[in-house]
């Protein structure tokens, strides 16, 4: 298989290390190469501007931008760009957001090296690839997608409450900037826009005891 026959990947990640990692794996590939990185949603967008891809891999957390939110805008863009979510979060709601959005793939970041390349094959393949752990999950969770940890359900009472960032922090110990990203990841997991919506599905759906 010649350069030019290959699949074009554009690896999307803020994590250095991982992205040094996913480029030593697809180095060693006869079917997949890389030919972008871009470490933020800016970069991805002037990369892609100038060459399409045939599959971004894309982290969700990006440091200026959701990688949820850029999906979205990729593929009303490009709808012929092939997205797998690369991510440590394994939650259902994200994962369902992500499709919903126009990801064809999720692989958790702790993957086997093998499903990453199976991933950019099958969706290529124009089929669904979910790495062995989400497809798991969304078996198991289509019934109870939002699953909170002790600490975000004690957050969230405190919202539903109405205490600021600054009170919240006082009350948990914890730094402001704490607060704020375990707020932002809130959100994520939600699915909501913004705090208003985020305290009637805190209601709604029984998260927290009222």
């Amino acid at each position: 298989m010649t350069a030019s026959d290959k699949v074009n990947i554009l690896i999307v990640d803020d994590h250095r290390i991982l992205v040094e990692g996913l480029k030593k794996l697809f180095a060693h590939s006869e079917t997949i190469q890389v030919m972008g990185v871009a470490y933020t949603g800016k970069e991805c967008r002037n990369v892609i501007s100038k060459a399409i891809p045939d599959v971004i891999l894309l982290d969700i957390n990006l440091p200026d931008v959701s990688g949820i939110d850029l999906c979205k805008e990729i593929k009303e863009q490009y709808p012929e760009i092939k997205i797998v979510a690369l991510s440590s979060f394994n939650e259902y709601a994200i994962v369902r957001r992500m499709l919903e959005n126009g990801a064809s793939g999720y692989v958790v970041k702790n993957a086997m090296p093998e499903e990453i390349i199976m991933s950019v094959e099958m969706v290529m393949s124009d089929e669904t690839f979910l790495c062995d752990e989400i497809d798991l999950l969304m078996r198991n969770r289509s019934h109870n997608p939002v699953w909170l940890t002790p600490r975000e359900k004690e957050l969230l009472r405190f919202i539903v409450d109405g205490f600021t960032n600054s009170e919240i922090a006082e009350k948990m110990f914890l730094g402001v900037e704490t607060i704020n990203g375990y707020r932002k990841n809130l959100l994520v997991k939600l699915g909501a826009k913004n705090t208003a919506m985020m305290v009637r599905m805190a209601l709604e759906q029984k998260l927290v005891l009222v």
